[in-house]
């Protein structure tokens, strides 16, 4: 079955100038210090949101906030969290939730890629451990503040979910390990998430709603801290002519946070150059990430690795 949209959302040319008032609104993005994540703060703050920034180091996030706190009209805080140690996930929800009362969106957009082997503090595979468990279970943690919002739950996916397929026979990949296959498994686990969420959501008559999306090629330090070898040189000369830049690789996650257009249950990508750049739209999806039992078999095995069962 070939790779196809979800649905026809009625746009394919997006930009933050459409976002409205955010005044009072909060949105929680993880990784937001840098990159994707960082730009997405500021276009939102612009349109007057509160945004805290969750982030693995607090003296970055500290920065990040000084810096956002001079383009934005919205409060700026930061909250610890490594997303690879779930204990410190844990602490973060309990931060998150002795401060606020609502969440209007949780995006999960901090990430590694293409790591060389390695285990994550609770003995995951890296990739799969930080992209999708630790947010699988920060949303669990926080999705009833998401629901008093009649919120949003945003996970970032990627391109590279298209040539991906999850391995349940070997996960945490002990048997064979790529850096590109585990995480091409990570972003896949993450959009099957998003998309399995929002069914769950919707079955169970909540309010919030689950959004998925992904930034393109855009120009982060993704590529530089991650990948060893031949792909971190191939970056370096690959980057600067073909990446689009951060402001505008942040526009999906946008649009899926705060856009009154977006759809629940939609993903949003760019539309150009077999969507690694150029204006936002309904971004195409894996054949393997619609298969409902992949995905119902993915949430109860995420729920027994991460020691987490979400309420119905």
């Amino acid at each position: 079955m070939a790779n196809k949209t979800l649905m026809d959302s009625g746009f394919s040319n997006w930009t933050a100038d459409r976002l409205p008032d955010l005044t009072g609104k909060l949105y929680v993005i993880t990784g937001g210090n840098s990159g994707i994540g960082f730009e997405a703060a500021k276009h939102l703050g612009k349109a007057g949101a509160d945004v805290v920034l969750a982030c693995r180091s607090t003296a970055k996030a500290e920065v990040a906030a000084k810096e956002l706190r001079s383009h934005v009209k919205g409060q700026v805080d930061i909250a610890q969290l490594n997303l690879s140690d779930l204990s410190s996930v844990r602490a973060a929800a309990d931060e998150l939730r002795s401060k606020h009362k609502k969440i209007d969106a949780l995006i999960n957009n901090a990430g590694v890629m293409q790591t060389p082997k390695q285990q994550t503090v609770d003995g995951f595979e890296m990739q799969l451990g930080t992209n999708h468990l630790g947010h699988f279970l920060l949303s669990g943690l926080l999705m009833d503040l998401v629901e008093a919002a009649a919120g949003r739950v945003v996970t970032l996916s990627s391109i590279a979910h298209l040539s991906g397929k999850i391995r349940f026979h070997d996960l945490m990949g002990e048997k064979a390990y790529s850096p590109m296959s585990a995480y091409t498994q990570s972003k896949g686990a993450n959009l099957i998430f998003a998309l399995e969420l929002d069914r769950r959501l919707q079955a169970s008559g909540k309010q919030a709603v689950s959004i998925a999306c992904h930034p393109g090629y855009t120009n982060t330090n993704l590529q530089s801290t991650g990948p060893t070898g031949f792909f971190n040189l191939l970056y370096k000369l690959t980057n600067p002519i073909f990446a689009q830049s951060g402001p505008d690789g942040a526009l999906p996650s946008v649009l899926a946070a705060a856009g009154t257009e977006a759809k629940r249950g939609g993903y949003y990508g760019p539309q150009k150059m077999g969507e690694t750049r150029g204006a936002v739209g309904d971004a195409k999806v894996a054949a393997y990430v619609l298969n409902e039992e992949t995905a119902k078999r993915l949430w109860d095995e995420s729920e027994k690795l991460v020691g987490h069962q979400w309420a119905q």
